[in-house]
């Protein structure tokens, strides 16, 4: 048996998957969703960007749910996508329910984050047409990182935003009691917003929560955390369960 005890902080249906994962390898968790995806309705200019997909050299869908919602959409325009068309995902997991699909789809092996997306030599290739345009997938107000490269490389970005992450309604300070409770000794976020909503359900636990290891998808949010007084963070270079049980042999070692 592993001796790591984490929390899980991801939307449910993710929660339950990746604490099934975990319990193979001996890794016990507690679920504590604090992500929760509330679809959006479409509205006439995400109609518009959907039927002329054709003019984008490449679609970029950067989470799971955006590639679930974003699939449905395409459904009512598309029953054949264009076929030259490439498209991308931030991590493997992504790319998976788009390649189950059928699409023709590129992601970075190592690194499930904007930055290691902008090195992949197809995004590069995709990119070197006349007047590129790149359409982004995306819950509302995520990944500005990434539009903002390309847009610096002269690319023209649309937006196509299909949910919002919420916080689950929780009793105050059910973090710190579902870590004494269940004797956790460490936490897990998937992103930025996540990290947010564990520390404002916190609130005033908080320097308690951020004494314990928290295991991070990217350098990104390693950062945010750090910037929010976490003392011990572990980037766990991708998010899946294999980069996560990574993550945990080597905090072992050290």
């Amino acid at each position: 048996m592993s001796r790591w005890r984490l929390l899980l902080t991801r939307p449910q249906e993710e929660c339950a998957a990746l604490a099934a994962s975990l319990a193979e390898q001996g890794v016990h968790s507690a679920s504590l969703p604090l992500l929760a995806i509330e679809p959006l309705e479409e509205t006439p200019e995400q109609r518009s960007l959907l039927l002329d997909l054709d003019r984008y050299c490449a679609v970029v869908v950067v989470s799971k749910p955006a590639a679930r919602l974003g699939l449905e959409r395409l459904d009512r325009y598309w029953p054949q996508p264009p076929a030259r068309q490439a498209w991308f995902a931030v991590g493997a997991a992504t790319a998976s329910i788009l390649d189950d699909y059928g699409l023709r789809v590129h992601y970075p092996v190592e690194g499930d984050d904007s930055e290691a997306l902008l090195a992949l030599p197809a995004l590069v290739e995709a990119l070197k047409v006349p007047e590129p345009r790149v359409l982004i997938l995306r819950g509302e107000g995520g990944r500005e990182f990434l539009a903002e490269r390309l847009r610096g490389q002269g690319v023209v970005v649309d937006y196509l935003e299909l949910y919002r992450r919420t916080l689950p309604a929780y009793a105050p300070g059910e973090p710190l009691r579902r870590v004494r409770a269940e004797r956790l000794n460490g936490l897990l976020v998937s992103s930025g917003q996540g990290l947010e909503h564990l520390r404002r359900l916190a609130a005033e636990d908080w320097p308690e929560l951020a004494a314990l290891p928290l295991f991070v998808p990217s350098a990104r949010v390693a950062e945010l955390a750090r910037q929010a007084g976490a003392q011990r963070v572990i980037d766990c270079r991708g998010a899946s369960a294999a980069a996560l049980l990574e993550a945990l042999s080597g905090a072992d070692e050290e």
